[in-house]
């Protein structure tokens, strides 16, 4: 409760303890046509090896959410969970087992690791990890393999160096048409060859999480993998899920899409069905974190 509380006050200040924080946020399984609370989600999880959570990188309730479902993960099956973070990178990795090990300081981590300015909304994710000997995998493509592409291509890629390409998931990399280049072009506002080389990173970010997802579930068998990300990179199952479907058939997904919802008080359930398994709709009236 000491745990829950403390990451209650680092992500939630503007809400007061007496508060009933379930009133901020109202959780839709798809599949059941019902809304449901976060403990139906992880008895779901008995019949599922990898969760996403697709969030919305300020939203403070999505955070206290993903702390929340990830402590519910790792109690419920007995500490066969992991952390899997768009927030980290791959090359980062022997950083993050450091900090896991108290073998280096936060400070050190934060700054070595590279850690988002908004690392005070991950950290009660990675201080669980750390308390209860947690893996945490840093799933990201670093910004400079990212830049290369966004710059040059993605054939970039096979112009590194075999110790680089160790960070760097198996080429070629499939750069998708369909309906998640369609919703890329709409949210980039039009196409042209430098919006392809954007869209080249896109994939090449999905790519990297799901193949740091994928290698993580086939050495570590039977382990519980909560996967955090902007949920463009999950929702309608595409992007990062949809090509971890490619490198890992045999595993099994769910996936959240979690996001602040202007039609709260009444959510249109049928508007977002296409999202995901879970629909989390979050109060916007509740602060951001930045």
């Amino acid at each position: 409760m000491k745990k829950l509380l403390f990451a209650l006050m680092l992500l939630l200040p503007v809400l007061s303890y007496a508060q009933d924080i379930t009133k901020h946020y109202k959780i839709y399984d798809i599949k059941k046509q019902k809304t449901i609370a976060v403990d139906d989600i992880i008895t779901d999880m008995s019949n599922a090896d990898v969760l996403f959570f697709g969030e919305e990188h300020n939203d403070s309730i999505g955070h206290y959410l993903e702390a929340l479902i990830f402590k519910k993960l790792a109690t419920a099956y007995h500490g066969k969970a992991a952390l899997t973070l768009e927030m980290f990178h791959t090359d980062v990795q022997p950083i993050i087992n450091e900090y896991l090990s108290g073998n280096i300081s936060e400070k050190n981590f934060i700054k070595e690791a590279r850690a988002w300015n908004n690392y005070k909304d991950y950290k009660p994710m990675i201080e669980e990890a750390k308390t209860n000997k947690l893996a945490v995998i840093g799933g990201n493509a670093a910004a400079r393999y990212s830049n290369a592409v966004t710059r040059n291509g993605i054939d970039i890629l096979n112009t590194f160096l075999k110790e680089s390409k160790q960070f760097i998931p198996p080429l070629p990399i499939d750069t998708a048409t369909g309906r998640y280049y369609d919703k890329f072009v709409e949210t980039l506002g039009g196409h042209s060859m430098g919006g392809m080389k954007v869209y080249q990173t896109q994939n090449f970010w999905d790519a990297t999480m799901a193949w740091s997802i994928a290698k993580f579930a086939k050495a570590n068998k039977n382990v519980k993998i909560f996967q955090v990300n902007g949920r463009f990179h999950s929702d309608e199952k595409l992007g990062t899920l949809a090509k971890l479907r490619n490198y890992a058939p045999k595993l099994r997904i769910l996936n959240i899409s979690s996001f602040s919802a202007e039609d709260f008080s009444n959510p249109n359930w049928e508007k977002y069905k296409a999202l995901g398994d879970y629909i989390i709709v979050t109060d916007p009236a509740v602060k951001r974190t930045f």
